[in-house]
């Protein structure tokens, strides 16, 4: 036993056809034995967190199912946790790089890649949570760290605390091209304001989106927006 529980899900998905998931069984699971996460910032209480399906992450692969795909375009998805919109774009045809800090990030996006009959795709290890000149190296000997730059950048409620020092933004300037776009679904926290300031400093226009979604029987109710910055006219 791995020390935690998991529970596989159907998981609907506007404009994309169900993804079977592997998730954790709740926030209630932990194992660290060895302290890989703990190296890498996350206490117990945040461990669980990648491996839990959010609904800013499910309003983000609905999107990328029926945004038009461009030639040649390079996704990065940051904090994929369960990287659902990886997945979905992967399966499109799209090349997609997921990346997160958490240990167990890319056994989890392999083996939801093997659920849904996908081909392997590229997953890197990336943290911003600590100085551009401090990085945490991957803890997992078979990571790689992120490297390159990226087209279109994505994420889902990755504004979830507060980075007076720009940290994030730091790292998406690292990693993005030089005409880009950035995506991210943010479920009206309020870092939004901050980080938005952030990346106008780095030359990036804003266009929001607000994002509400009744319940049904398939989707929980949600209100949020979608950020999409823009460092082109």
């Amino acid at each position: 036993m791995p020390g935690y529980l998991v529970k596989h899900e159907d998981i609907a998905i506007d404009g994309a056809a169900d993804l079977h998931i592997r998730s954790l069984l709740d926030r209630q699971q932990f194992s660290d034995p060895h302290d890989l996460a703990l190296q890498q910032g996350i206490s117990s209480a945040a461990w669980p967190l990648f491996g839990l399906l959010w609904p800013s992450g499910l309003q983000l692969a609905a999107r990328m199912a029926v945004r038009t795909m461009v030639p040649h375009e390079r996704i990065l998805e940051i904090g994929c946790g369960l990287a659902l919109a990886s997945l979905v774009s992967h399966r499109r045809g799209s090349d997609v790089t997921a990346s997160d800090c958490h240990p167990l990030a890319a056994g989890f996006l392999a083996e939801n890649l093997r659920l849904n009959g996908l081909l392997p795709m590229d997953y890197r290890h990336g943290q911003w949570s600590e100085s551009a000149a401090d990085l945490l190296p991957p803890v997992a000997q078979d990571q790689q760290t992120l490297t390159g730059r990226f087209n279109l950048l994505i994420g889902s409620d990755i504004l979830y605390e507060r980075d007076d020092g720009g940290l994030l933004a730091g790292f998406i300037g690292r990693h993005i091209a030089a005409r880009a776009e950035v995506w991210i679904v943010d479920p009206n926290r309020g870092n939004r304001a901050k980080f938005s300031k952030q990346m106008a400093g780095m030359g990036f226009s804003l266009q929001e989106e607000r994002l509400q979604q009744v319940a049904d029987a398939t989707h929980a109710a949600y209100k949020g927006r979608l950020l999409v910055y823009r460092n082109f006219d």
